[in-house]
């Protein structure tokens, strides 16, 4: 009998071991299109190329994945992305995996999402026939000034939105990954990603595609608390003495102009004001 101690795994290997365990549970929630060894095989690559995630919060790892094949993506950077806060994880959609949902609804003939430079030529126009035309330069093309996606539809309808950088930058103000991850490594793919989840409330609802914007969600803040202002009648109560001794909670009031949360919101979703 040997008395060598056995090896002991690596991170690497102890988390393969776990995932491997885990496929029953991969396949029983991954669309059929999409087989458990291919995913499996995919987030092994990601894990074995990116040692940060090896030393994660396995709890949040694990969970990460699970709601990656929930969705029916695959954790490649294109479709889906993993980011860290921390040594936590946050499972993140990418566009890939959004225009992967809306062409399995095969209701979408045609879908483009691009950022516009500052040395393209590009002329936007509203009206009676809204007009849109983008010759990309050719050699360096300077800064991204704005993000545009445009859709048709089998039945002939068309339907385009346009946000500047500023918009942007508004949406990423609110994102819990707005100083890592994709926004710092791939800020063109989350410009045209923000801007096609804008143009998605005009597209045909699918149950996948809401479900994937849900987990999206996710990773935006749009929950911050805003500062509490006293109400017109409360100050006027409190000028002429006759305040109450017991404090009453504040009446509401519109500060007369919006903060940034609500103004992301709106550039998110594409509200109104």
């Amino acid at each position: 009998m040997s008395d060598q101690a056995p090896r002991q795994l690596s991170r690497y290997e102890s988390i393969k071991q776990q995932l491997t365990l885990m496929q029953s549970q991969f396949a029983a929630a991954l669309p059929p299109q999409v087989r458990p060894e291919k995913f499996l095989g995919v987030v092994l690559t990601g894990l074995r190329l990116n040692e940060k995630l090896q030393g994660a919060d396995r709890t949040t790892l694990y969970g990460s994945f699970l709601k990656c094949a929930q969705d029916g993506l695959l954790p490649d950077g294109r479709e889906a992305a993993l980011v860290m806060f921390g040594d936590k994880v946050q499972y993140m959609p990418m566009l890939g995996g959004m225009l992967k949902k809306v062409r399995n609804s095969g209701e979408v003939k045609k879908i483009s999402v691009q950022v516009v430079y500052s040395a393209d030529q590009f002329d936007y126009e509203l009206g009676d026939e809204d007009r849109l035309t983008h010759k990309p330069a050719l050699g360096d093309r300077g800064e991204p000034i704005a993000a545009y996606a445009i859709a048709w539809l089998k039945d002939g309808s068309r339907y385009c939105e346009v946000m500047s950088r500023e918009q942007i930058e508004k949406v990423r103000s609110v994102s819990r990954a707005k100083n890592n991850g994709p926004w710092v490594d791939w800020w063109d793919e989350m410009a045209r990603k923000t801007v096609f989840r804008r143009l998605a409330k005009w597209l045909p609802q699918s149950t996948d595609l809401q479900q994937l914007l849900e987990h999206d969600n996710e990773n935006y803040d749009l929950e911050q608390p805003k500062p509490v202002v006293a109400a017109p009648m409360a100050r006027l109560k409190q000028a002429i003495g006759i305040a109450p001794a017991v404090e009453q909670p504040p009446e509401p009031e519109s500060t007369g102009g919006d903060d940034a949360t609500d103004a992301a919101y709106r550039e998110i979703t594409g509200g109104g004001s």
